[in-house]
């Protein structure tokens, strides 16, 4: 019910992770990411706790494929779990227990993973890691553009309602979380909707974090 890619962006740092499904709300419980140590994707039947858990080993210096050993050593409910992470320095590994949901599969790439069940074929996560390699940009737009490949390739065997953007860098903060928690039709094209406006803004929400005084205006009646 879930597909999603996990990327890193080796000219900047920057990390983040794109994902959908046919449930609401699915970025809130499956995409986790932190500035320094990674990102993980949890999704199929979710445990949200691997997500913090696979981000504090990775932290600890643990790169993905240890991590991900560590996060499901005496783990009993593996079978029912998949799980990618993708460390700081782009290497990822990737888990889809015996019990994954329908027609699933996973793919690696450079700087990136994709990971999904229930899909409509098995060829969904290559397409988006083939997606996400081929495109140029900003790390949102390169995670987007493997989005709509997944789309384009058949994405999930029934329709998607949710979408999320997660992204993070040198600040202890996301410095994007764009969800579309519900939408009868196309959410991620409404999360594409919401990160055109977001991007633009983006290195503005981050300088009056660090520095307000050089903050600039926000352009609506009242800011003086």
């Amino acid at each position: 019910m879930t597909f999603s890619i996990s990327a890193r962006c080796p000219k900047t740092g920057m990390m983040g992770i794109a994902i959908s499904s046919s449930s609401p709300a699915v970025a809130a419980r499956c995409a986790h990411a932190r500035a320094g140590a990674g990102v993980v994707a949890t999704q199929n039947i979710t445990d949200p706790s691997l997500g913090a858990k696979g981000l504090d080993l990775m932290a600890k210096g643990l790169d993905a494929e240890q991590a991900l050993a560590a996060l499901l050593e005496g783990y009993d409910t593996a079978p029912w779990r998949q799980v990618v992470l993708l460390d700081a320095q782009g290497r990822t590994a990737i888990h889809s227990g015996e019990h994954t949901l329908g027609t699933h599969a996973v793919a690696q790439g450079k700087d990136c993973a994709a990971a999904g069940n229930l899909l409509a074929n098995p060829f969904v996560p290559k397409r988006m890691v083939a997606a996400f390699e081929e495109a140029e940009g900003h790390l949102g737009d390169r995670l987007l553009v493997a989005m709509q490949a997944a789309l384009a390739a058949g994405g999930e065997a029934g329709p998607v309602h949710s979408a999320g953007l997660y992204l993070v860098r040198n600040v202890s903060w996301p410095i994007a979380d764009l969800r579309v928690d519900w939408a009868e039709e196309d959410p991620i094209g409404e999360l594409g909707k919401l990160w055109s406006i977001y991007k633009p803004q983006l290195e503005d929400y981050v300088t009056r974090a660090i520095n307000p005084t050089a903050a600039p205006s926000y352009g609506v009646p009242g800011d003086l």
